[in-house]
């Protein structure tokens, strides 16, 4: 559990990083306001790559914390430049990584409630919380940014967004890492 909803969630963040930084230089290079990028959205009725950062980031938290049985953080508001968002992701990953194993033992059968809209609530053991909603909600966030980024002309393709396995790519009969 701890693997899964911690160290999956803070390569990816990592990744989002690297995705971010491109997003930076490219508007730089072509002479616009990074805030463009950052208010930039994919459909009128979604969120802009700001909220979705920020979905991501409390996500992960929000996920860990409710599988430790803490209480579930306050999701960060105001965040509305690269920096800030930059500056957002790396604190969760430094919340996360301070999450101890231990205290993710039982947490596959730990009762999770999480209050939705409308009066409606989502209640799910620990197991089917991270599997079910937590992972696909924190995808689909990331996804969403990367998706942006690249619709507004950033050229990030797939090892952008999977970063993280650089190591693990080699040629195929046991040679060494792709460089």
């Amino acid at each position: 559990m701890h693997a899964m909803a911690v160290e999956s969630f803070v390569m990816m963040l990592r990744n989002l990083l690297g995705i971010l930084a491109k997003g930076e230089a490219h508007a730089r290079a072509k002479g616009f306001d990074p805030a463009v990028l950052v208010n930039a959205r994919l459909a009128p009725d979604m969120f802009p790559l700001f909220r979705q950062v920020q979905f991501v980031c409390h996500g992960a938290e929000d996920c860990a914390a409710r599988l430790m049985g803490q209480d579930a953080p306050r999701p960060d508001a105001g965040e509305e430049t690269l920096e800030a968002l930059k500056e957002r992701i790396t604190r969760a990953i430094a919340r996360l990584e301070a999450a101890p194993a231990a205290a993710f033992e039982g947490a596959e059968d730990r009762e999770i409630s999480v209050p939705l809209r409308d009066d409606l609530v989502l209640e799910l053991k620990g197991l089917a919380f991270l599997k079910d909603w937590a992972i696909p909600q924190f995808y689909f966030h990331l996804v969403t940014a990367y998706d942006i980024l690249r619709h507004n002309g950033v050229e990030l393709g797939k090892p952008d967004y999977v970063a993280g396995l650089a190591s693990a790519i080699r040629k195929r009969g046991g040679g060494g890492t792709q460089e």
